[in-house]
């Protein structure tokens, strides 16, 4: 009997232990759709990290996942462009930031519809502004149905892919 509940306490710990980290630390998430190409394909499996954002922030270029605001089983996987304060405009299919052209090369192609930054883009103190690497084919900021993304929403930062196991590593 003694021996069945150490047993117990030890599949109770694991759990517990198991449920903290997933909720707090990381998550796995899947690539469903293009938006991302060339740097996330659809069906690659990805961990995302919980922790560094919240405590230190998100920097420009990071790859995060967040919510869908119309559904809480829909996750968006994105790169962050804008940073809180600055303002975001896209025109003649260049990004531009506080008026100065941003130097990046992860879009797949030149942009061709610049959306709702068409005009200046003013971010709030908690707000970012992300783009999908595929930018002709992504549902982002853009849109009035994703918009500016408020750091509380932000899920966490894509850290690793995990599958393919070809392309195991770290994604930049």
């Amino acid at each position: 009997m003694k021996k069945v509940f150490h047993v117990s306490i030890y599949i109770l710990v694991v759990l517990v232990v198991t449920i903290l980290v997933k909720t707090f630390c990381f998550q796995r998430s899947v690539v469903d759709g293009s938006s991302m190409e060339n740097t996330l394909q659809d069906g690659e499996s990805l961990i995302v990290e919980k922790i560094t954002g919240r405590i230190s922030g998100y920097d420009r270029f990071d790859i995060i996942v967040f919510p869908f605001q119309y559904s809480q089983n829909v996750y968006y996987i994105k790169r962050i462009i804008g940073l809180p304060g600055e303002t975001v405009q896209i025109s003649s299919g260049k990004i531009y930031i506080n008026g100065n052209e941003l130097k990046e090369n992860y879009g797949k192609e030149t942009i061709v519809d610049a959306g709702t930054a068409e005009k200046p883009v003013l971010l709030g103190k908690d707000e970012y502004f992300v783009l999908g690497d595929n930018r002709n084919s992504s549902m982002d900021s853009r849109t009035d149905d994703v918009g500016n993304i408020h750091k509380k929403d932000i899920i966490g930062k894509v850290a690793l892919r995990v599958w393919p196991l070809n392309k195991f590593g770290s994604v930049k």
